[in-house]
């Protein structure tokens, strides 16, 4: 690592509207206070969590490059210039921790290429709590992203991952649109057999949290609403 170098801190945030302080520890509040550069994905939450945090931070000192699916590779370098002159640069989620089913994996590289030191903060990830409290095998498992729309292609993506978790003992973890929750959960009960397990993991951290595993035939007796939530779903079937 070049010691003349700014640090690249992965900062994460909240998984919903509640208190920072509630689940990130005060390490993460006194990196934003003495940052004054961030790599944000959206420029209003971010400066809205900031506040947050942050209450006695001036909003005018804050430097903050914007990073989503509209940004071009070709930007990316400059976002590190800072870094290159000595300054400390703050990567900031827009929900959990930095590059993990979040943007920023890209920067994260390119620091490392360019032998910026990067410094991971501790935060919520709602991947890991959600393997965590699901009672699945948390010694083997895979994060797959957004499933199919499609319900020919849903339906085979499903019984695939479901065929990986017997074959392997792997617990498979993926997440939906919102809007679209209620719909992912009613596939997964149409198309999985009757005794794999499903695990759901909504609002994780907020008041409203709801975390439930079981077979597929409890869930076609159970009745919950995740309509715009938050979720993370599991499955795992038993070899």
């Amino acid at each position: 690592m070049n010691s003349l170098y700014g640090k690249l801190y992965l900062i994460p945030t909240t998984l919903g509207d509640n208190d920072p302080l509630s689940v990130l520890p005060i390490t993460v509040k006194n990196c934003i206070e003495n940052l004054e550069v961030f790599i944000v994905e959206n420029e209003k939450t971010a400066r809205r969590f900031i506040k947050k945090i942050c209450s006695q931070k001036s909003q005018a000192s804050l430097k903050l490059f914007v990073l989503n699916k509209y940004t071009e590779e070709s930007e990316l370098s400059s976002f590190l210039e800072p870094c290159e002159n000595g300054i400390n640069v703050g990567l900031l989620s827009e929900a959990g921790c930095p590059s993990v089913a979040d943007p920023g994996s890209n920067i994260v590289k390119m620091a490392h290429e360019k032998n910026i030191k990067v410094v991971p903060l501790v935060g919520p990830s709602s991947i890991l709590m959600a393997i965590m409290s699901s009672g699945l095998n948390g010694q083997n498992f895979a994060f797959n992203g957004y499933l199919p729309i499609e319900k020919g292609a849903r339906k085979h993506e499903i019984k695939r991952l479901e065929r990986l978790s017997f074959d392997n003992n792997q617990t498979q973890l993926f997440i939906e649109t919102p809007y679209r929750n209620n719909k992912m959960l009613e596939d997964l009960v149409s198309f999985l057999d009757a005794t794999t397990h499903i695990g759901v993991a909504c609002d994780i951290t907020l008041e409203t949290e709801f975390i439930k595993t079981q077979t597929v035939l409890a869930w076609k007796k159970s009745k919950i609403d995740l309509h715009k939530r938050p979720t993370i779903f599991i499955i795992h079937k038993d070899a």
